[in-house]
């Protein structure tokens, strides 16, 4: 079995923001030359995330981070840690640091609509994904 593994650098430019790096994740498994197996996308941030979710219609990703914001506020007076980014921190929790993708043929195996994103909760930032493959 085959293992490798890439980071990947994304800048995000609001404070929340989704960026599809779908191009850049496939990009680490042609690298990596395997065929079949698994992809795991890692962000090793608190106040980020991962998700898999629809790239096709832009208003899915606005409704997304939409549904977030008012789920949980930037803004609670019971939030107690200091940096002022409990917000932050919770979404990341909410999304979760990390999705697995299968790999078939040497392609993500994807629905129609889906790509892999990177969730911003806290920018803007200079950020970085650790990609992992595996397989055949």
């Amino acid at each position: 079995m085959k293992i490798a593994q890439r980071e990947l650098r994304v800048s995000t430019r609001s404070r929340t923001e989704m960026v599809d790096v779908t191009g850049q994740v496939e990009a680490a498994v042609r690298e990596a030359g395997v065929q079949d197996g698994d992809v795991i996308v890692f962000c090793p941030h608190t106040t980020a995330g991962i998700t898999i979710n629809e790239n096709a219609d832009p208003d899915v990703v606005h409704d997304v981070l939409l549904a977030l914001d008012e789920a949980v506020p930037r803004s609670n007076s019971r939030f107690r840690h200091a940096e002022g980014n409990s917000d932050a921190h919770t979404k990341s929790s909410l999304v979760g640091c990390s999705e697995q993708v299968l790999i078939r043929e040497g392609r993500l195996v994807l629905g129609t609509w889906q790509a892999v994103y990177f969730c911003e909760f806290d920018g803007p930032r200079s950020r970085h994904v650790i990609v992992q493959v595996r397989g055949e």
